[in-house]
């Protein structure tokens, strides 16, 4: 494809309407998941049927508390917690922002399938109708301008809609119209290292590729200032601090998802309380 007709793809206004099926719809609160045989590379998601063996660090907190959370199931915790707040969050957008990386990408879709939302990933859109990630790099480099454009028609049409959870790429951030857009709903900053971050779902063994790393730093840099605006912070370094482990990737999906539902909770919480407070006697 072209850059300037990718461009012109990109910016117009019918883009996201051609990615997003019918059902996407402002008002389709109570639409089933998407199933993942989806043609869409951009909405698979994570079996429900999925057992994952537990995190050495549940066991490190059976053994010093004395009470087996080994044998329950990760994931029907993290769907317990889901369920228990879901009344509080009405429907709202959930944004998570942060540097790319394949545990921001798992996180969002076990927390779509447990609140029964829709998933996305905003760069994928913009991938899937510029033609491909080559079509999308030559765009950002020939017209940085037109790609920027494009993001924001992305999260524009995004933010206009309910239950979604979406991977936000780094463009989200990084003008003062696509902050605003986030407000549309509930942002979270998942807070990765970039030395494990730049791995991608390599062994635990491997060394992050120097070329990865190199852009991954340089665009954490670029959008440090964005993450900041985010409602809450989730950090994988704090997370395996407070659960005891060691290695920071031993620390699963479950265990993230629990901790970003903890937070959703606190600031519903919060915005229920301040809404009472300015109610007139």
């Amino acid at each position: 494809m072209e850059i300037s007709a990718a461009s012109a793809s990109l910016t117009s206004s019918g883009l996201v309407p051609r990615l997003l099926p019918p059902l996407f719809h402002p008002q389709a609160r109570s639409a089933p998941l998407l199933s993942s045989s989806s043609s869409s590379s951009s909405v698979k998601l994570i079996s429900s049927h999925r057992r994952i063996a537990p995190s050495p660090c549940l066991a490190d907190q059976s053994a010093s508390t004395g009470v087996n959370v080994v044998d329950s199931d990760p994931i029907d915790a993290v769907k317990r917690k889901a369920m228990d707040i879901s009344p509080q969050l009405k429907g709202a957008s959930i944004f998570l922002v942060g540097v790319t990386n394949h545990i921001k990408t798992n996180l969002g879709k076990l927390l779509a399938e447990s609140l029964r939302y829709y998933y996305f990933d905003s760069d994928n859109l913009i991938a899937e109708a510029a033609g491909g990630n080559a079509s999308v790099q030559s765009l950002k480099e020939a017209d940085e301008k037109s790609f920027m454009e494009s993001e924001t028609e992305v999260l524009k049409q995004l933010s206009s809609m309910g239950r979604l959870v979406v991977c936000a790429g780094d463009g989200a951030v990084q003008s003062l119209t696509n902050l605003a857009l986030l407000r549309h709903g509930i942002s979270i900053w998942i807070d990765v290292p970039l030395e494990i971050a730049a791995k991608g779902d390599a062994p635990f063994s491997s060394k992050p590729s120097p070329e990865l790393f190199g852009a991954l730093k340089a665009s954490y840099e670029k959008s440090r200032k964005g993450y900041d605006t985010a409602d809450a912070v989730i950090s994988l370094e704090r997370i395996a601090t407070k659960l005891g482990c060691e290695d920071l990737e031993t620390v699963t999906s479950e265990e993230l998802a629990l901790e970003v539902l903890k937070e959703i909770e606190k600031l519903t919480r919060v915005k229920k309380m301040m809404e009472e407070a300015s109610r007139p006697f």
